[in-house]
């Protein structure tokens, strides 16, 4: 059975035949794209197997610590394909993210070895690192002996994997060449617009492509639609809603959270240029947002836009990926543009989450642990995720050069390639890594909610602001 088809897909595995022809030629077999999909990622992973030594681990077992995402559905439904590849077991525990963090920290900061390996992002690592809880990958990613060939770690997004590595001194450069990679990338957000179509032709608005535009955009949207609000962000008392769309305006005029003098840290964002740069902020947010938006999250900003309470988002793409999709109202009728804030920026410079994996430190096999993480980071499971799956926005360059990947986009998603290669260049972590990260965003969110709601003005809300994390930093050793 599928003789034919496998011998398609051999001689294209082989380099001997274009995708595009692949597919049509498979189509003319019979074959649906589901069932060439899995015929071909079963015969990659024969492929990969033929030159490294995946059985090394054979009749081991290790124990995931996950969160409830896509990313982590498109793993569990080709997780047979690592068991079958490698002879090893995996368990998993999945949590929803509003208990997961905690159940994160719970288990490293106790030493625990249930769980060999878990999902973490990349900020929670300038803890994790620093205590002693997870490893530095860059052991076993140069040894030829513990990491397939096949592998390719330079195909990872360039500011993607150094936004992952740190050398754990406060306001070290991300990706310096003594950094540690403390986690490995597997899928990661850019932060930038999800329209409503159909909204923004009947107010007769063009796409913003700046701040002022942005802000306008959002007034006329709202003001030609009835019962709808102009733009969702995120507003809730947390780090969550200065790291999206809010660090990514901010971050693409120049400005910065802290500045870095020999090692000592200090506020930036009472600067003239943050201070302008909130005051434009506050007042899209006043005109334009949500009359809840002090408790909005990611949650809130994506089912408003997919319910068509809200024109717009500015915030991570794949959260307007998912509301263009499933039982969403407005499935079918959202578009996606990249965003740059500032009009004299050449391109958008998007503040990045990355969804990536970590080994404990406290694992019982580390070795056999990573097996299973250069597996589910590699090329092969990526390509499974990408087409067959919700796995967006990969890591890998060969992915996005993925024929199939890009046609599944275009095809009802229309925007979101042109949107991502446009982006992708400038797109990394913009924060300075400390430890007081969180303690220092959170402030950051609880007095931008005090100038939204006029309780504060802007100048002298970020002049407080300011002396406070100073004070902060300098209580610390960090200033």
């Amino acid at each position: 059975m599928y003789e034919k088809e496998k011998d398609l897909i051999s001689t294209f595995l082989n380099g001997g035949m274009s995708r595009r022809t692949l597919i049509r030629r498979l189509g003319a077999l019979g074959l649906t794209a589901a069932s060439a999909g899995t015929l071909h990622n079963m015969m990659a992973t024969r492929a990969l197997a033929a030159d490294f030594d995946w059985k090394k681990h054979s009749g081991k077992s290790i124990k995931l610590l996950l969160n409830k995402h896509p990313y982590t559905d498109a793993m569990i439904a080709n997780l047979d394909t690592f068991k079958q590849l490698t002879g090893m077991d995996v368990s998993y525990d999945v949590f929803p993210e509003d208990v997961y963090f905690d159940k994160v920290t719970a288990a490293l900061s106790s030493g625990s070895t249930e769980y060999d390996a878990f999902m973490t992002g990349a900020y929670m690592t300038w803890t994790y690192g620093p205590a002693g809880w997870i490893v530095d990958h860059n052991e076993w990613l140069n040894d030829p002996e513990k990491t397939n060939p096949h592998y390719n770690w330079s195909d990872m997004l360039e500011g993607v994997r150094k936004s992952c590595a740190w050398n754990g001194i406060p306001g070290g450069k991300l990706g310096s060449d003594d950094a540690k990679q403390w986690c490995i990338p597997w899928g990661y957000e850019q932060n930038n617009l999800t329209y409503n179509k159909a909204m923004f032709d009947k107010a007769g608005v063009a796409v913003p492509t700046n701040m002022d535009e942005l802000i306008e955009a959002a007034a006329k949207v709202q003001a030609g639609n009835d019962g709808i609000y102009g733009i969702g962000v995120r507003g809730s008392r947390s780090w969550a809603t200065i790291h999206p769309g809010f660090l990514s305006a901010y971050a693409n005029f120049g400005e910065m959270d802290l500045t870095n003098d020999n090692g000592k840290l200090s506020a930036a964002m009472n600067t003239d240029g943050s201070k302008a740069f909130h005051a434009k902020w506050v007042k899209m947010i006043q005109e334009s947002g949500a009359s809840d938006w002090s408790t909005h999250t990611w949650y809130q900003v994506g089912t408003d836009l997919g319910a068509g309470k809200s024109g717009m988002i500015f915030d991570a793409d794949i959260l307007g990926y998912f509301m263009n999709g499933g039982d969403n109202a407005m499935a079918g009728q959202l578009a996606y543009a990249p965003f740059a804030a500032n009009p004299d920026a050449k391109a958008p410079t998007p503040n990045i989450w990355i969804w990536s994996l970590a080994m404990s430190k406290f694992s019982k096999d580390l070795d056999a642990t990573w097996y299973f993480m250069q597996w589910a980071s590699g090329p092969e499971h990526a390509l499974f995720g990408a087409r067959q799956m919700d796995f967006v926005d990969p890591v890998r360059n060969t992915v996005w050069q993925d024929e199939m990947f890009q046609e599944k986009l275009n095809k009802s998603y229309p925007g979101y390639v042109d949107m991502y290669k446009t982006s992708a260049p400038g797109a990394s972590i913009k924060f300075t890594p400390q430890p007081l990260f969180f303690d220092l965003t959170t402030e950051w969110a609880a007095m931008l909610q005090r100038m939204v709601a006029k309780e504060i003005p802007v100048d002298e809300g970020l002049d407080q602001l300011a002396d406070s994390m100073n004070g902060q930093l300098s209580e610390a050793g960090l200033r």
